[in-house]
C-alpha cells in the first residue's frame, strides 16, 4: 500500500468512526472562524521564540546517542523557562542516565510547523545525523488550527516516518494533543477542536504503527492539571505548556523512547493488563482507543507468530505509568463498539503466551 493510500485510509477511518461528515466539518468551520478570532485575542502570542535545547546531555563512555526531535512549538519547547526544561532536554537527560552514555540532542522543530514541514526538518537534520538512534516527532496541533487536510497531514507524517525507518531510526510519535483542554477557547469551538484533534491522533497512530513506529497519545494529558492548577501547568499564554507541563508530557514519552533505544524501562517486557485498559487489538481499534486515553502507547506486536490479521496489523496498548481510571460514558460505549466490531480481539487478549517471548515485541 502506498503512503498516499495509507494516509487516505487512515484519515477516512478516523473521521468515519467518529461520525463526522464533510458538511458538518464545513459548517463547523463557519462557527470556528468567528470564535477563533476571539480565541486569538484571549490567548495571545507573548513569546518571541523558544529555548535552544540542542547539545549534549549526560556523560559516560562511548559515542553519544543521537536523539532527534522534529515537530512544532511543543517539540521546540515554547513556554519553557530554560533549555533544560523542554521535552527533548528532559528525555535526553533521563536517557543518558539510563544508558550510561551521553545523548546528543538535535532539535530541528519549528514554532508554528505543521506536518507539511516535517520533510524539510528531516532534510536539515539528516545532513549531520544520517542515522538517528531514536527520533521523536511531536506534531498535529497546528494541522488542526490551520485547517490542513487530515489526509495531507497524515501523508506527510507517513513519508517522514518511512524515511526515518529507512535510515534505521526507531520512531516515537506524540500524537495530536487534545485542543479541547484550552479553556480560553470558547464553546462550541473547543468541542469541535477536541473532536478534530482526536480524529487526527487516531489517523496518526494507525499510519505510524503500520510503518513500524510507535505512538504515545498526549490527548488531554494536562487537562485535569490545567483545571486544578492552570498557572502551574500552562505558560503565560494559557496555550503552550509551562516547564511543569513539559515535564508531565516527557514523563509519558520517556518509557517509549527508552524502549525504542533498547534500554530497559519499568514497562519493558510487561504483559498488557486488562484492568488498566491495556490490550492487544487490530491497529484501527487500538488507534481509536488511544486517541481517547492520554498516556497510551501503541506499537506493533504479534499474535501466535502473526503480525497481521484480516483487519490489519496487530497492535498493543500500554498505559504508561498511570493508575487505572474509570472510563467516561462515551468511552464505555466506544469500548462496547470495539468488542462488537472485533470479536477476535478478545481472544488475542487472553491467548497470549505466558512467559517466553515478549508478547509486546514490536515488528
Amino acid at each position: 500500500m502506498s503512503r498516499a493510500s495509507m494516509a487516505r485510509k487512515a484519515a477516512t477511518y478516523a473521521a468515519g468512526t467518529a461520525g463526522v461528515s464533510a458538511a458538518g466539518f464545513l459548517s463547523g468551520w463557519g462557527v470556528l472562524k468567528g470564535e477563533a478570532a476571539i480565541a486569538r485575542r484571549v490567548v495571545g502570542q507573548p513569546f518571541d521564540g523558544a529555548p535552544d535545547d540542542n547539545g549534549v546531555y549526560g556523560a559516560g563512555p562511548g559515542d553519544p546517542i543521537q536523539f532527534v526531535v522534529l515537530g512544532d512549538s511543543t517539540a521546540k519547547g515554547m513556554g519553557a523557562d530554560a533549555a533544560t526544561q523542554t521535552v527533548g532536554a528532559i528525555i535526553a537527560t533521563a536517557a543518558a542516565a539510563f544508558a550510561g552514555r551521553p545523548v546528543q540532542l538535535s532539535n530541528v522543530a519549528v514554532v508554528g510547523a505543521t506536518s507539511t514541514d516535517l520533510g524539510r526538518q528531516l532534510d536539515a537534520v539528516l545532513t549531520h545525523v544520517p542515522h538517528p538512534d531514536v527520533t521523536l516527532i511531536m506534531v498535529g496541533a497546528n494541522d488542526v488550527t490551520s485547517r490542513l487536510s487530515q489526509t495531507d497531514a497524515v501523508e506527510h507524517l507517513a513519508e517522514t516516518v518511512r524515511r526515518l525507518r529507512d535510515a534505521d531510526s526507531p520512531v516515537v510519535v506524540a500524537t495530536c494533543p487534545d485542543l479541547g483542554v484550552i479553556k480560553p477557547v470558547p464553546q462550541p469551538l473547543r468541542q469541535l477542536a477536541r473532536r478534530w484533534s482526536r480524529h487526527l491522533a487516531a489517523a496518526q497512530t494507525r499510519v505510524v504503527v503500520e510503518l513500524g513506529g510507535r505512538t504515545v497519545s498526549l490527548g488531554d494529558l494536562l487537562g485535569h492539571e490545567f483545571s486544578d492548577s492552570p498557572a502551574v501547568m500552562f505558560s503565560k499564554d494559557r496555550f503552550h505548556p509551562s516547564s511543569a507541563g513539559y515535564a508531565r508530557a516527557a514523563s509519558a514519552l520517556l518509557p517509549s523512547v527508552l524502549d525504542a533505544l533498547g534500554e530497559v524501562s519499568p514497562d519493558t517486557g510487561r504483559r498488557p493488563e486488562r484492568l488498566r485498559g491495556e490490550a492487544v487489538r487490530p491497529v484501527a481499534s487500538a488507534a481509536r482507543r488511544a486517541a481517547r486515553d492520554p498516556g497510551t502507547e501503541v506499537t506493533g506486536t504479534e499474535v501466535e507468530g502473526m503480525a497481521r490479521n484480516a483487519r490489519g496489523p496487530w497492535a498493543v496498548l500500554l498505559r504508561r505509568h498511570r493508575h487505572p481510571l474509570p472510563l467516561p460514558d462515551e468511552d464505555v460505549k466506544a469500548a462496547e463498539t470495539d468488542a462488537v466490531e472485533a470479536p477476535e480481539t478478545a481472544a488475542a487478549e487472553t491467548e497470549l503466551p505466558d512467559g517466553g517471548d515478549n508478547p509486546t515485541e514490536s515488528r
